[in-house]
């Protein structure tokens, strides 16, 4: 049954936008998903505006603190959660179920605005033939 749901997905996929957690919310943010597995520090929830954590779909504990937002392990990082997400396609599937029904915009706390989790998602959502 799930199959056929996925197969029968309607709807257009909409761009994904990223954003620092950090900054306030917009109208044109839609649905606000935080998808960093630990809450930012010093941020309270009413401040996040996130309508939705979605910490699985973060990198584990191990591949976050190994990159540790090193530039130079960026490349690593982004083949490494790849493989993570891979062992995941229903996280992946929800990601764009919901961008098939609502703007959405994946919320993250990494300074780095180009090189973070969030990225490498919309990177993956991006690429249809990738989420299969």
């Amino acid at each position: 049954m799930r199959a056929n749901r996925r197969s029968g997905l309607r709807g257009v996929r909409r761009p994904i936008r990223l954003k620092r957690v950090y900054e306030g919310p917009e109208p044109a943010d839609g649905l606000r998903v935080l998808v960093d597995r630990l809450w930012p520090r010093g941020l309270s929830r009413r401040r996040a505006a996130a309508d939705l954590w979605l910490r699985e779909v973060a990198p584990s504990n191990a591949l976050r603190r190994w990159f540790g937002h090193d530039p130079r392990r960026w490349k690593q990082f982004r083949q490494k959660y790849r493989e993570e997400l891979a062992q995941q396609p229903d996280l992946l599937h929800t990601l764009d179920d919901l961008r098939r029904r609502t703007p959405i915009t994946l919320l993250f706390g990494a300074r780095d605005e180009a090189r973070n989790n969030a990225a490498v998602l919309r990177e993956i959502l991006d690429n249809q033939g990738e989420i299969s």
